[in-house]
């Protein structure tokens, strides 16, 4: 499934407590001013940036849980922001944010989530099985989430985001809290179901992973799209040397010229 996102703006007031924290005499934020890029089924997109850079904004606005100002998100041959229902059915969205009960157990979560989505009993039985197997949650699937590490307890929220198999999959920092062989099998996955036809997007801090599985790069500093490229394009280029490079050369010419 296509995802369009066009010129999509959003502010955001200032409280005089943000406004200290920030150094700014600004009444507003704007996190986003007018950013456009496109992910295709099949690919996996990475979007980067630094702190506050305006990344997981986009991600929420795609995600319908805030609303841009201005702008079109388009998903398929729907109007993402319209149809907010339907966008919520066809996305997973993983964030630090999202944060389980700690009173249920994977069991239960999944069985929740199923249902919500109205995901049919065998579906969900094989799905899960499935999914639980792979990450190594099935060993833990009746303990208590506060019970969990914090790394069984990421795994279990990637469960938790693809028990409807989304068309669309949105994951800002999908390996953070996991070791390194842990790490490799989320990484994996996504390249797994990338190859399904499955529409990736991938926030993350750590530069070797995204140089490792995406397709495309768009890095976002101060609420613009700063580069646009395919990861070969950059790999290729005598400009760019590697990402990391290219990454760390935008975030200081941008503070260089505030």
């Amino acid at each position: 499934m296509e995802l369009i996102v066009s010129e999509l703006k959003k502010t955001f007031k200032l409280s005089k407590k943000q406004q200290k924290i920030n150094q700014t005499d600004a009444k507003v934020k704007h996190a986003l001013k007018g950013i456009s890029f496109t992910a295709y089924p099949g690919e996996i997109f990475g979007l980067l940036g630094p702190n506050g850079a305006g990344k997981t904004t986009a991600m929420r606005s795609i995600a319908t849980l805030i609303k841009p100002d201005s702008g079109a998100i388009t998903l398929g041959d729907f109007n993402a922001l319209e149809e907010s229902r339907k966008t919520r059915q066809s996305i997973a969205f993983l964030t630090n944010e999202l944060k389980l009960e700690d009173y249920f157990t994977p069991n239960f979560l999944f069985e929740y989530f199923s249902k919500l989505y109205g995901v049919d009993e065998v579906t969900m039985q094989t799905r899960r099985s499935d999914l639980f197997k792979r990450f190594g949650i099935d060993k833990f699937a009746e303990v208590k989430v506060a019970d969990l590490s914090s790394g069984m307890k990421q795994k279990t929220s990637i469960a938790m985001s693809l028990v409807h198999d989304p068309a669309v999959i949105i994951f800002d920092e999908p390996t953070n809290g996991l070791d390194v062989l842990t790490a490799k099998t989320v990484l994996d996955y996504l390249v797994e179901l990338k190859e399904k036809g499955k529409t990736i997007i991938v926030s993350t801090h750590i530069l070797s992973v995204v140089e490792k599985i995406v397709d495309r790069v768009g890095i976002i500093i101060q609420g613009e799209m700063k580069i646009l490229e395919p990861m070969e394009t950059i790999r290729k280029s005598d400009n760019y040397q590697d990402l990391e490079t290219l990454f760390f050369d935008l975030v200081e010419a941008e503070a260089y010229d505030a």
